[in-house]
């Protein structure tokens, strides 16, 4: 089991709202892997909407994404993805 800690920024100009939100945690739950996203001192899990939402997220916030589990390496690479696009990018 691995860890990976990594600061990302949230490219959506809309920030992290419903939508992105829904289908951060639709990609979250692919994974055998655990997920805490900080914004400052606060930490949600990761595979929580209302978590995502609390964070009050906006466009370039810096989120700090730890991953826990078997496929962390792959599970942050597709997080690291998710937030680099904008919202048109993720529904497709």
């Amino acid at each position: 089991m691995s860890r990976i800690e990594k600061q990302l920024i949230v490219a959506n100009k809309k920030g992290l709202h419903a939508r992105p939100a829904a289908l951060f945690v639709q990609l979250a739950d692919k994974f055998d892997v655990s997920v805490t996203i900080a914004k400052g001192e606060e930490r949600v899990n990761g595979k929580s909407i209302m978590g995502l939402l609390m964070l009050g997220a906006q466009y370039q916030t810096p989120l700090t994404v730890i991953v826990d589990g078997n496929e962390a390496q792959a599970a942050m690479a597709e997080f690291e993805a998710f937030f680099s696009k904008q919202e048109e990018e993720l529904i497709k």
